[in-house]
């Protein structure tokens, strides 16, 4: 047999791998001229990250992990979270050795259990620290681990979670701040073998900021590092949009801005640069509400502002576009611009479609009873999305239709301590955001989790705020849901025989 033989059925072994099988085209198929269309199947393998939750001694952290059941999964397979090692004492083989022997920091917050139910863990001070998952076979499919840090007082103090991110190699944070007042961290998390390597860029209203402290950032294997950033640059920024961008290897990476009057909460990623953005959820109640922009090539954008509303969209007074010069990060106080009723922004070209990254500050109380939370540009829904940590009369579904009307399927999971899953279905008209009373499972014991399927329709952008239990502070937190990415578009193959031929 020819080396080239060999090689094109290795090449077919490695496709049926990562995809679960290669599908071959039956001759019927391949007589009738028309290739039958791609199929979609589970995913075999998923990473999730997770940053260090909190320095606060005061903090309370839950962990939620859920796997949806997914059609066409494998039965079997694992799920796991291992401890990441902190980046200061990665070097020393014999401070890891010490710090097995902590039995806090080496065993994991929470253990997966099989799809369909949800798994919760706490923990609780300053010494939680950042996770690393993996998870394979039937567990893999749109797994998602959410971490929700509660802290009573203090800079940061309320309701601070995020969603455990895939890793990557570019992330655009546009809302993180070097003012007075704001301690803001990245976070930057390795789940592979080998070192990465890491360039972190700040962006102003008058364009980069000089330093040399980010460039080159070295994140050991499996370990994690913690950038404040304003040890990066000496510029008192309101505004500031942050890029890491991994010159080798890959991470996991998230901003924790914390705050000393408003309390604090993660920045995540915002979705790549586009043209078009939709920012889905502002909690109806915000009093304040600040859009920052950023167009990272070299011209400038003009964007149309609007807000989707219940009855429609809507053009903020004295709001109608906003102006993005080119390599500068800028800010705009919309006020309260929900005024009682759900809603999202919309950003569209007002001519030429130049990309831009973009995510909004939301305040929400007054005076000392104050909260801030984000909520970055967030891709559709998609096929599926699930937020993992939900509690009854403390979850708001937002969903959101900026183009063409959809139909939404919601279901409400079994809950950790026990419950019946349930499900609802939503029709969200055209240009609307709609909080929707999202279902929950009869007999609930614990925490639950929600997964969103467009069912059909235009695209569909959803967020989940969750409230905090502190009745003194308006404590809150929102996570954007974006596609899980639980399957793969895998083209259908013809069979021809004449590849295995001399």
């Amino acid at each position: 047999m020819k080396r080239t033989t060999l090689s094109l059925i290795a090449c077919a072994a490695a496709l049926a791998a990562v995809t679960g099988f290669a599908a071959v085209a039956t001759p019927d198929a391949a007589d009738s001229g028309t290739a039958a269309p791609a199929a979609r199947l589970p995913v075999e393998r998923t990473s999730l990250l997770c940053p260090a939750p909190s320095t606060s001694d005061l903090a309370e952290t839950q962990y939620t992990s859920f796997t949806p059941v997914t059609k066409g999964a494998e039965e079997k397979g694992e799920a796991a979270l291992t401890v990441a090692t902190p980046g200061d004492a990665a070097e020393d083989g014999d401070a890891k050795d010490d710090r097995k022997s902590d039995d806090k920091a080496a065993k994991p917050p929470v253990e997966p259990e099989k799809p369909g139910t949800p798994a919760t863990g706490k923990t609780s001070g300053s010494g939680t620290p950042a996770l690393i998952g993996t998870a394979d076979g039937g567990r893999a499919p749109g797994w998602t681990v959410q971490q929700t840090t509660e802290v009573a007082a203090g800079t940061g103090r309320g309701l601070q979670g995020v969603n455990c991110s895939a890793p990557d190699t570019e992330f655009w944070f546009p809302g993180a701040s070097t003012a007075a007042g704001r301690s803001d961290y990245v976070h930057l998390t390795n789940p592979d073998d080998s070192a990465a390597v890491v360039d972190i860029e700040l962006y102003g209203k008058d364009g980069a900021l000089e330093s040399t402290v980010g460039e080159g950032v070295t994140v050991p294997p499996h370990g994690t590092e913690s950038l404040l950033l304003s040890t990066l640059t000496e510029a008192k920024e309101t505004d500031l949009t942050v890029h890491v961008g991994v010159r080798s290897g890959r991470v996991g990476a998230a901003v924790q801005a914390l705050d000393d009057k408003t309390g604090g909460d993660w920045l995540t990623a915002a979705a790549d640069p586009a043209a078009d953005l939709v920012l889905p959820g502002i909690p109806k109640d915000a009093t304040a509400v600040r859009l920052v922009l950023f167009t990272p090539g070299g011209t400038d954008a003009d964007l149309k502002v609007r807000l989707a509303s219940p009855s429609g969209l809507i053009t903020p007074a004295g709001h109608e576009t906003v102006h993005v010069k080119a390599g500068m990060t800028t800010g705009v106080d919309l006020g309260p611009v929900t005024r009682g009723e759900a809603g999202s922004l919309v950003l569209t070209p007002t001519d030429g479609a130049v990309p831009v990254v973009a995510a909004v500050r939301v305040v929400r109380g007054k005076g000392g009873e104050q909260e801030s939370a984000f909520i970055p540009a967030s891709d559709p829904v998609g096929a599926r999305a699930t937020a993992a940590d939900n509690r009854a009369k403390s979850t708001t579904l937002a969903l959101t239709a900026p183009g063409e009307g959809a139909e939404v399927r919601v279901t409400a999971s079994a809950g950790s301590e026990g419950g019946t899953p349930a499900t609802k279905t939503y029709t969200v008209k055209a240009g609307t955001t709609q909080n929707v009373e999202a279902p929950v499972p009869a007999g609930l014991k614990g925490g639950y989790a929600l997964t969103v399927e467009t069912v059909s329709g235009g695209p569909v952008h959803a967020s989940r705020t969750l409230t905090g239990s502190d009745d003194d502070v308006a404590s809150f937190t929102v996570q954007t849901l974006p596609d899980d990415r639980g399957t793969v578009s895998v083209p259908n193959a013809e069979e021809d025989l004449s590849v295995l031929q001399d």
